[in-house]
């Protein structure tokens, strides 16, 4: 899973992007971008290892890419540069600039948001546009065109046009005919708030505006300290100031549900690990990611929830008490469950 960082220059994308991959600055810059994975923090590991002392532990991953944009223009057109760098990534994060900095302008926020949701908008209109130019010559030529194709196209043309991204329109934007479009303003969005050091909160909209997005704050030049420091030195940092993670964490976490990903949990060989999976799925799906022959060969799964199995205090006990169950492959697997596969190829 991959998420853009996007952003207007000055934003601090780079800032942030180093904090949530503790990559050192200024290093990997690539023609196209730089990419970092991270694990995904979840103290259910925690509880998890606490029981059954593993060997390893391995946490769910997601993987960052920070666009290189080149000229640092403010009037740039972003969409221009961002798009074909960006179109493979399943949602996007736009940092907005909230902080001023030597006699600097009152930052606008909510403008921002708006300049680049309106620069997504604009690539997707030109898309859209050229595949409908496509069809309709098609259709001249005496080429049948797939009619429910080009009344999407319509409908995603009309609400451009009148100024939604797409996002707001799902049943429209992401249907399976569209897919191999990438549009960007279909993409579940995250807003990240980039404050000065003595801001905490988000800042408050302009009168009239309703503002929907899915939002929070970070200062993110102190992420980006902590994110350099090593374990010993960041603790006594959050200690010094009573905060109880790093707010990249946050980030990571919130990133990980705007996918629509949930985590389930598999003790197998000395190992805990958590896995990602969509928010829905099987049994078998989840059998299938840790394994293609666990989906070729199921048979059933074991079942506990997280929370039933820290009340219990041990597996064994857990049994007692009835909480590990049989689940066939047509079970929806919930967010914390642990599995455990029981399959024969």
């Amino acid at each position: 899973m991959k998420i853009g960082i996007i952003g207007l220059p000055g934003s601090g994308k780079a800032t942030l992007f180093e904090a949530l991959t503790k990559a050192p600055a200024d290093t990997g810059r690539k023609e196209h971008g730089r990419m970092g994975t991270v694990d995904v923090p979840d103290d259910r590991l925690k509880d998890l290892a606490a029981i059954f002392k593993p060997k390893k532990v391995v946490c769910a991953q997601m993987t960052y890419f920070l666009p290189r944009l080149g000229s640092r223009t403010q009037d740039r057109v972003l969409a221009e540069t961002l798009a074909s760098r960006i179109r493979d990534c399943e949602a996007l994060i736009c940092v907005v600039k909230n902080f001023t900095f030597n006699g600097e302008p009152k930052p606008s926020p909510y403008a921002d948001v708006a300049k680049v949701d309106q620069e997504l908008m604009l690539n997707d209109l030109m898309v859209i546009e050229n595949r409908i130019g496509r069809l309709e010559a098609d259709k001249k030529r005496g080429k049948k065109p797939d009619e429910e194709e080009l009344a999407l196209l319509l409908a995603c043309r009309r609400h451009l046009e009148e100024g939604h991204p797409l996002r707001k329109v799902p049943a429209t934007a992401w249907d399976r005919r569209l897919r191999g479009y990438g549009l960007l303003s279909a993409k579940p969005l995250l807003v990240v708030f980039n404050n000065g050091e003595a801001d905490p909160d988000i800042p408050v909209p302009p009168r009239g505006l309703e503002f929907s997005e899915d939002a929070l704050v970070i200062r993110a030049k102190i992420e980006q300290e902590l994110a350099q420091m090593d374990a010993a030195e960041a603790g006594q940092f959050l200690s010094e100031f009573g905060i109880q993670e790093p707010a990249a964490h946050r980030v990571i976490r919130r990133s990980y549900a705007l996918l629509g990903l949930i985590s389930f949990f598999t003790v197998l060989s000395g190992e805990v690990r958590a896995w990602a999976l969509k928010k829905g799925s099987s049994v078998l799906d989840a059998a299938g990611t840790i394994h293609t022959d666990m989906k070729r060969g199921f048979i059933r799964a074991e079942v506990i929830a997280h929370k039933d199995l820290m009340a219990a205090g041990s597996y064994a006990e857990a049994r007692k008490r009835g909480t590990v169950r049989l689940e066939g492959k047509g079970y929806t697997v919930q967010d914390g469950d642990i599995l455990q596969i029981r399959f024969n190829v």
